[in-house]
């Protein structure tokens, strides 16, 4: 049993990061508890030998033997210790045994559950250290297994598992057991109640930062600063437009985010699942960003309204639908990117 004990320790140790004497000390705590509920002694006075070189594990409360007896909680006679071992003198102490297989089923539930909390509040303290200076950033995973019913997907992230949820995975992609994912971490969420018991890793594959910090991995030009990203807007699944500028006249940075035979541009495309994505050359002119910005539909003039922050857009009346989008998205997004308000009218309205 001692033997099964320490190999337990060792794999908490090993599989989880979570320190034996650490565990060992609220192992100790557990006892306490069980033996206070248990006997109605006092913590200080109950003991613990774990011996992890002999793997025996004991536990014993300490009293002083004394000629009269007035605490019985701390203190034991001389004649009653003489009874418990021979070497036993006055002024020492005495060391009795507890055999913790005989505590009653309340005491037991208690150092249970004291052991269970300090797994769990280890396990939360590990996910903080290692995902605390993580966010913001992308990290990879294994997909351990999809819950049936909410479809949330358990990756397994080093020592850790972590849930990304349904509505955080990209519309239309089939995750299976075994693949290795990469996805974006969002945030480390506090506890905020008693229903919550630990932090929250938040990750995401929908984020716009999941499609940011991709083409900082595919693409030197942009993890070295030579090309900018100035804006994202994102309806994941579905279409990506992409704000670029470059701070080098003799780096094209569409030319550098598409690739050779469009390699870099393909990579990504690939990691969230065929999502399109429009690149836009950023202008410090208004009126030609959100020009851009509609793209692929050819503007033929817009009017800006500095005050109201809005911009009025005349297409040909052919352009109309490619420039609004199915559903409104295409406008939608070249207004999520560029910040302004976009009207757009065909020219037959003029």
């Amino acid at each position: 049993m001692n033997e099964e004990f320490f190999e337990a320790l060792d794999a908490l140790e090993k599989e989880r990061g979570i320190s034996k004497d650490y565990m060992l000390e609220k192992i100790r705590a557990a006892i306490v508890a069980a033996v206070k509920r248990e006997r109605g002694i006092a913590g200080e006075n109950v003991c613990a030998d774990f011996n992890a070189e002999k793997k025996s594990v004991r536990f014993f409360i300490a009293k002083d033997i004394v000629s009269e007896v007035e605490d019985p909680i701390t203190q034991i006679s001389l004649e009653e210790a003489k009874a418990i071992s021979r070497r036993n003198k006055l002024g020492g102490v005495c060391e009795i045994n507890l055999e913790t297989k005989n505590f009653g089923r309340i005491a037991a539930k208690i150092g249970k559950n004291v052991i269970i909390q300090a797994i769990n509040e280890a396990m939360d303290s590990s996910v903080v250290r290692e995902f605390e200076g993580r966010q913001n950033e992308l990290m990879s995973g294994t997909v351990q297994r999809i819950i049936p019913g909410s479809q949330a997907v358990k990756l397994e992230v080093g020592r850790h598992e972590l849930t990304l949820p349904l509505k955080e995975q990209i519309p239309g992609e089939v995750l299976v057991e075994g693949q290795r994912i990469k996805f974006y971490v969002v945030e480390v969420k506090a506890p905020t109640g008693e229903k919550t018991k630990g932090h929250e890793i938040v990750i995401s594959r929908t984020h716009p930062g999941f499609v940011r910090r991709l083409f900082e991995l595919e693409i030197p030009e942009i993890s070295d600063g030579t090309v900018e990203i100035v804006s994202i807007a994102r309806e994941a699944g579905s279409r990506t437009k992409i704000a670029i500028t470059s701070t080098s006249p003799e780096v094209d940075a569409l030319g550098a985010c598409i690739g050779p035979r469009k390699a870099r541009i393909t990579n990504i495309l690939n990691e969230i699942n065929g999502e399109k994505i429009d690149l836009i050359t950023y202008d410090e002119e208004v009126d030609k960003y959100v020009a851009a910005a509609l793209s692929p539909a050819q503007v033929l003039k817009v009017d800006v309204n500095p005050d109201l922050k809005s911009c009025r857009v005349v297409v040909d009346d052919g352009q109309l639908s490619l420039a609004i989008g199915k559903e409104g998205q295409n406008a939608r997004l070249a207004a999520k990117l560029t910040g302004w308000k976009v009207d757009i009218k065909p020219a037959s309205a003029e």
